[in-house]
């Protein structure tokens, strides 16, 4: 059947010269000079692909996208905006558009975006026939994650997990962003397809291109076979860049190109190869910094940076501390077959207290060191490394007692913590908890009316 595209612009010349062109390479097309006019065409009959305007009167392409996103779920919309108004390309994406070209129009770029939004919504309907049948994804992705911190980042992940738009990690190493990236991939209706992760710092420079694109035989002097790339790899799936602030300078261009045309040649090879990856990327740099120095390309790092999750450190994240500790020994228990079932209230104490400045990876290394060594069923102070158990904070600690430690005395150290570390500032320790500020004064009120109740009941118990 002939590809069908409705085309959405206030000029009319526009619109004409649009359908003439993709009429004459076989597409059925239709224009609407207005989105309200193309919401009821969507309402009569089905197309494959929507082509609209940003800047139209009334109603707005954003809103247009707004609209099919909520209500055509799977037709794809291509944006049309002013040369070099990327921030309205990129509000565009946030909006629930799948691409966007300048104007004045490439042929030759809108030709490659319609086939690569084609060939997504087939893929789509592809994954969805492999979806295995069974009980639904759990609600809760990420494993360990009790802070508001984390919470929040998993809002984000069930939000954008089903879209195709690339997503950029932030945070230092350790940190957790290939667990968050494994999270997101899991939660997608790509779960069941390949997940492909690469380091772009650990790969030689020279050799980085054939690493992701692949490569011919004879490409050059080693290449005595054809090899797929990681793109081919993770086709279907997702594919991780790893620590993409690192990428050379002159791959950077090359990855953009793949991205706008949503394909790529081997090295040495002659024909495309379409992109059926989600990528992902993930970084522990202040890109925004690098952009301004000129170490890495603004329009790359715009087209990456659609919807970006920062990863917070650890020592912001006290609430999953423990929480990480009880799957991390459990995991190593498992593997090593001892009875290990958690830690000493001594032993959480000097977890909780501690800063992590390797973050999760210094964590579960840590905790694979205290179950590989100890001879109880609980990990105890002799047991842990000496850079934790001879750390001394200058911040708040958990009260010595024999009680367990609860959720509330938790969450009120670690806010408290949170509140030092920033120097009481109040917005500043909110931003880092992932609430908002009122949320914040609601929990410092409630702790202390729990604690005002707690001396009135204890001075009632002394009479």
């Amino acid at each position: 059947m002939t590809t069908s595209i409705l085309v959405v612009d206030d000029d009319a010349a526009t619109c004409e010269l649009v359908e003439q062109w993709l009429e004459q390479i076989g597409y059925d097309v239709e224009w609407r000079p207005n989105a309200a006019d193309a919401l009821r065409a969507l309402q009569e009959r089905d197309y494959d692909v929507v082509l609209s305007d940003l800047n139209m009167s009334e109603m707005s392409g954003l809103d247009l996208c707004r609209r099919i996103a909520e209500n055509y779920m799977d037709l794809p919309v291509i944006v049309m905006t002013a040369f070099g108004n990327m921030a309205a390309a990129i509000s565009a994406l946030h909006a629930g558009a799948t691409d966007f070209v300048n104007k004045p129009l490439d042929w030759a770029q809108l030709e490659a975006s319609i086939a690569a939004a084609l060939r997504r919504r087939s893929l789509r309907e592809k994954q969805r026939r492999l979806a295995p049948v069974g009980p639904p994804v759990a609600s809760r992705p990420l494993a360990g994650a009790e802070s508001p911190a984390m919470r929040h980042v998993e809002e984000l992940l069930v939000r954008v997990a089903d879209a195709d738009t690339t997503v950029m990690l932030s945070g230092e190493s350790g940190s957790g962003k290939e667990v968050v990236a494994r999270a997101l991939h899991a939660r997608s209706r790509r779960a069941n397809l390949p997940f492909v992760a690469v380091n772009c710092a650990a790969v030689p420079p020279h050799l980085l291109e054939a690493e992701l694109f692949g490569h011919v035989r004879g490409a050059f002097t080693d290449a005595s076979g054809t090899r797929r790339g990681l793109f081919q790899e993770a086709a279907g799936g997702t594919l991780l860049l790893d620590e993409i602030g690192d990428m050379p300078r002159d791959m950077q261009p090359k990855l953009l190109r793949v991205l706008q045309e949503r394909s790529f040649r081997p090295v040495g090879g002659n024909d495309l190869v379409p992109l059926e990856a989600r990528v992902i990327t993930a970084t522990h740099r202040q890109l925004e910094d690098d952009v301004a120095k000129g170490r890495f390309r603004e329009d790359l790092f715009f087209r990456l940076n659609v919807v970006h999750i920062p990863i917070p450190p650890l020592r912001e994240r006290g609430a999953d501390i423990l929480a990480l500790s009880e799957q991390f020994i459990g995991e190593f228990a498992a593997r090593m077959r001892k009875p290990v079932q958690g830690v000493t209230r001594a032993a959480a104490e000097k977890l909780l207290a501690y800063d992590w400045p390797g973050n999760v990876r210094e964590l579960r290394n840590s905790i694979e060191r205290a179950v590989t060594l100890t001879r109880r069923d609980q990990i105890d102070l002799d047991d842990l490394p000496e850079a934790v158990t001879r750390h001394r904070p200058g911040s708040a600690v958990v009260p010595a007692t024999e009680a367990p430690i609860t959720l509330e005395q938790l969450e009120k150290f670690h806010i408290q913590r949170v509140l030092n570390t920033h120097r009481g500032n109040k917005t500043r320790a909110a931003q880092s908890l992932g609430i908002d500020r009122r949320t914040l004064y609601r929990m410092l009120d409630r702790h202390q009316a729990q604690a005002h109740h707690a001396a009135r009941d204890g001075a009632g118990v002394k009479r």
